[in-house]
C-alpha cells in the first residue's frame, strides 16, 4: 500500500505539468489579452497600453510567459500576480479558500449522509410508495439546476417575510467579530446554498447507490446469506451495503474538484465569497496567472481525490491489494 501511494504521488508530478501546458495554451488561444480593456478608455494612450503590457510580461512569446510562471512555482512556490488586482495570486486564492472548503464539505456531508440511506431504502423497498416518491423526487432533483433552486429557495425567503437571502451575513454583521449572534445570522443564510447544492447531488448519488445495491443483491452471495437464516440487518450492512458502496467510493474522488469548479453560477447568484466566481472573473477579464492557477488547483484537486478515494476502496473492500 505505502508503494502504491508513493507511485501515485509521483506520478502526479508529471500529470500537473502536462495539465499546466494544456490549461496555459487554451488561456493564451483566447483572443487578445488582459490590455486590450483598456484600448477601449479614453483615459488610456496606446503608448500607456504598450508600456502596460511590457510590464506585465505580455509581449513575451507565450512560451517563455510560461516557463517564468512555472520557475516561479518550482523555485519560489510563486504562481504569480493578478493583472486586475496587482495582488499575488496566492494571497487572493487564500482569501476565498477557507469559505470555499467549509461550504462544499458541509454540502457534500449533507449529500452523502441523505443519499446513501435513501439509496439503500429505495432499493430493497423499490416496490413500495415512499420509495416510489423519493426516485420521482430523484428525477426532479437531477431536473432542476442547482442555481434555479437557489431562486426559487429565495423567493420562497423572501414570499415569508424573510430578508436573510444572497452573501453568508447581513450587512450588519459583514466585518463585524464572530459572536453567537454572527453564528446564528450564517445560519440562517447557510442553508440555502446548502441545500440548493445539495439537491442534485442527493438526487444522482441516491440513485447511483440504489443501482448498485440493486446489482448486488442479485448476487448469489447475498442469496445463499438469506438462504442460511441470516438477519436482515446482517444481509443489509455486512454483505449487501458492503460490496455496494465501493463505486460509491470511487465516484467520491470526483467530488473535490467542485470546489471550485461546480458552483460558479450558484456562488454568483448568491453572492457567495467562494473560488468558483473567482474563476469566471480571471477568464473573462484575461487574469492568465489567476485563471492558470486555479484550474490547475482543480486539477490537483481531483488527482488527490481519485487516490484517496483508491486508498478508501482498498480499506474497505479487502479484495482489492496493490502491490
Amino acid at each position: 500500500m505505502f508503494v502504491f501511494f508513493i507511485r501515485r504521488l509521483l506520478g502526479m508530478i508529471p500529470t500537473l505539468l502536462l495539465i499546466s501546458v494544456v490549461c496555459f495554451t487554451v488561456i493564451k488561444l483566447q483572443p487578445g489579452n488582459f490590455t486590450d480593456q483598456y484600448l477601449e478608455d479614453p483615459r488610456f494612450t496606446k503608448e500607456t497600453v504598450e508600456a502596460i503590457t511590457r510590464q506585465l510580461g505580455l509581449n513575451d512569446p507565450a512560451w517563455l510567459q510560461y516557463l517564468k510562471w512555472l520557475w516561479g512555482v518550482v523555485t519560489r512556490f510563486d504562481f504569480g500576480y493578478s493583472f486586475a488586482n496587482s495582488r499575488p495570486v496566492i494571497s487572493m486564492i487564500g482569501e476565498r479558500l477557507g469559505w470555499t472548503v467549509f461550504i462544499a464539505a458541509l454540502t457534500l456531508l449533507a449529500t452523502w449522509i441523505i443519499a446513501v440511506p435513501m439509496g439503500i431504502y429505495t432499493a430493497f423497498n423499490r416496490h413500495r410508495a415512499p420509495a416510489q416518491i423519493a426516485n420521482f423526487l430523484g428525477y426532479l432533483g437531477l431536473a432542476v439546476p442547482d442555481f434555479l433552486a437557489a431562486l426559487l429557495l429565495i423567493a420562497l425567503v423572501l414570499s415569508l417575510g424573510g430578508t436573510n437571502v444572497g452573501g453568508l451575513n447581513s450587512p450588519d454583521f459583514i466585518g463585524a467579530p464572530w459572536s453567537a449572534a454572527k453564528l446564528l445570522d450564517l445560519l440562517n443564510h447557510l442553508w440555502i446554498p446548502v441545500l440548493a447544492v445539495a439537491l442534485e447531488g442527493v438526487a444522482s448519488l441516491m440513485r447511483q447507490m440504489r443501482a448498485s445495491t440493486l446489482d448486488v443483491l442479485g448476487q448469489d452471495y447475498i442469496r445463499t446469506a438469506r438462504a442460511k437464516g441470516l438477519r436482515g440487518s446482517v444481509v443489509v450492512w455486512r454483505h449487501a451495503v458492503r460490496n455496494a458502496v465501493n463505486p460509491i467510493i470511487s465516484l467520491a474522488g470526483l467530488s473535490l474538484p467542485t470546489l471550485i469548479s461546480g458552483t460558479i453560477i450558484i456562488s454568483i447568484v448568491l453572492n457567495l465569497p467562494t473560488i468558483g466566481p473567482q474563476l469566471y472573473e480571471a477568464l473573462i477579464n484575461k487574469d492568465q496567472y489567476l485563471a492558470l492557477t486555479l484550474l490547475m488547483l482543480s486539477a490537483f484537486l481531483l488527482l488527490v481525490g481519485n487516490l484517496l478515494a483508491d486508498l478508501a476502496l482498498a480499506w474497505a473492500d479487502p479484495r482489492v491489494r496493490y502491490s
